[in-house]
């Protein structure tokens, strides 16, 4: 009772401390309601801030900006989920365009706790995170962690929403699969993909009631019809997969994702005048109009495939040209690079300075309070460490002094049972209880015979001038059961005890003088004793 009474004033004391030392002026509830709002609206802006940069394709400042936003809420994310889910999004994906994978399985390892935590969590990005951890693990080469991944994307998406039930996610896991199976190899998991892909995008073809969404639509037929085309290229049916991409209407291959698998496809069967012609097609896209800057990604993205479609598609003249442009594109490459680094790194630079100087002003307030704060809890912590620790010993030697005196007991009735054995007639005892008696005499002979470690039970019959097998026997029949290891530590332990009780002789040396090994010595103590053999000699000695 006076323990628990003594805990109660130590936490009572520690959580007025720090209380005091967090207050700052205003009311508890009232400032701590001001400085929650307050940081919730500044993450709502990071997040805005992030998503801004990540469509400019500046991924420094948006990891920045992510990251702000993901740090203030990831301690409480029921405060805003909305916000945590799609900043906790963005940061995952970011950090794995920029290569780093580590990182972004990191996040998708925390936000997957708290999917698990709130039932409420945004179904829009509760199983986006599952598709970015395949996509993580498929990048460092963990392929069949990848596809355990995807399908159980797929699969909490159609326990979530029902097959046939028309939610996008449940066609961009199929579609996702489909990709993953056929850069992999795996036909025969291909067809069956995109099967499922086919089967659950007709649903949601059917709710589709936009103008936004119906575009989404045609392009997406074209991206079922270039896999299946895929397939059949893969399956040893070269004209069926051309036939089957030449039906696709022109119109449908529009968009950026759409014209790349076209090219996927064309160079898997050769086509480079194809290739040529779509490459073309390509600057006009959305990723020429929006991407106005040519930097070295979209130098090897359009310029150098580009280059080597027109030389295998004899166009000598286009590629000579589209050499050219890439001449000139490295130039404005390095200085696009420059200047965007530049001012990444002077938005970087700006905002740390701004935290910093904040940091400082509240670090400074709290420098004092925290100083004065951690001696007193030092004090209280030490005082209280050595109160329990007094106790604690305090407990242990009473409970290891009944240890003692009933090993003691016990050996006493032990040995007045052998005592009593001796002394009865030899014509009463059975042959087992004579060897027995034999046994017990040399036992306690002047040399210590259980001291060496190598004793067995053939050494022990030739001692006694037996067979072995008596000699265990016997043992067993005399002692309820023992076999000879028990039995020749039982003699052991009692030697130890006395020169631990006796001797200054360190507890290897002991261990080693009762014929056991170092290894071996504590473990047997304990389990017979109940306590360590330093424990034992702290009683003894007293």
């Amino acid at each position: 009772m006076r323990n628990n009474r003594f805990i109660i004033l130590l936490i009572a004391i520690i959580a007025g401390l720090f209380v005091a030392a967090c207050k700052d002026g205003v009311g508890q509830g009232e400032g701590q309601t001001a400085e929650q709002t307050q940081r919730d609206t500044a993450a709502m802006a990071d997040w805005m801030l992030g998503s801004k940069y990540d469509r400019l394709g500046q991924k420094r400042l948006a990891e920045l900006y992510f990251k702000k936003a993901y740090d203030a809420l990831k301690d409480d994310p029921a405060r805003d989920l909305v916000t945590y889910s799609e900043t906790s999004y963005g940061l995952m994906s970011v950090l794995y365009q920029r290569n780093d994978v580590e990182g972004s399985m990191k996040v998708a390892a925390d936000v997957v706790k708290v999917i698990e935590k709130h039932k409420d969590y945004p179904s829009r990005r509760r199983y986006s995170v599952l598709l970015q951890i395949a996509q993580n693990q498929w990048a460092v080469n963990q392929i069949e962690d990848a596809e355990r991944t995807f399908i159980r994307g797929f699969e909490k998406s159609i326990e979530t929403w029902g097959s046939g039930s028309g939610n996008l996610d449940i066609v961009v896991f199929a579609s996702a699969m489909s990709e993953f199976y056929w850069k992999t190899g795996q036909y025969d998991k291909l067809a069956e993909w995109l099967k499922r892909g086919e089967y659950e995008f007709q649903f949601f073809e059917k709710k589709v009631d936009n103008k936004r969404d119906s575009t989404f639509c045609e392009e997406f037929k074209a991206h079922l019809a270039i896999y299946r085309a895929m397939l059949l290229q893969g399956t040893g049916h070269p004209q069926e997969a051309l036939d089957v991409y030449h039906a696709i209407p022109r119109s449908r291959i529009e968009h950026v994702y759409v014209i790349s698998e076209a090219l996927e496809f064309l160079r898997s069967v050769g086509r480079y005048n194809e290739i040529a012609d779509l490459y073309e097609k390509l600057d006009t896209s959305e990723l020429a109009t929006n991407g106005a800057k040519m930097n070295f990604d979209n130098i090897c993205y359009l310029l150098t495939p580009r280059y080597v479609a027109n030389v295998k598609a004899g166009r000598t003249d286009e590629a000579l040209k589209v050499g050219i442009d890439i001449c000139e594109a490295i130039d404005s490459a390095v200085a696009w690079q420059k200047e965007n680094d530049a001012a990444e790194l002077a938005v970087i630079y700006q905002t740390h300075e701004r935290e910093l100087e904040l940091n400082e002003a509240k670090a400074e307030a709290l420098l004092h309070r925290i100083i004065s704060i951690s001696a007193v809890l030092i004090i209280l912590l030490i005082v209280y460490l050595l109160w329990r620790s007094y106790r604690y010993n305090k407990v242990l030697l009473e409970k290891n002094r009944r240890l003692v005196e009933e090993i003691e007991q016990r050996e006493r009735e032990e040995r007045q049972t052998i005592e009593q054995l001796k002394a009865e007639p030899q014509e009463n005892l059975t042959a087992e209880q004579q060897l027995f008696r034999r046994i017990c005499d040399l036992m306690d002979g002047k040399d210590h015979i259980y001291t060496d470690a190598e004793l067995d039970r053939s050494r022990l019959a030739q001692l006694l001038g037996t067979n072995e097998h008596y000699v265990t026997d016997a043992i067993s029949a005399c002692t309820n059961g023992k076999n000879l290891n028990g039995f020749l530590n039982e003699y052991r332990l009692r030697y130890a005890t006395r020169l631990l009780a006796t001797t200054d002789d360190s507890i290897s040396v002991i261990a080693e003088l009762s014929g056991f090994s170092r290894s071996s010595f504590f473990r047997i103590f304990s389990d017979a004793y109940g306590m360590s053999p330093s424990d034992y000699r702290k009683v003894a000695s007293k």
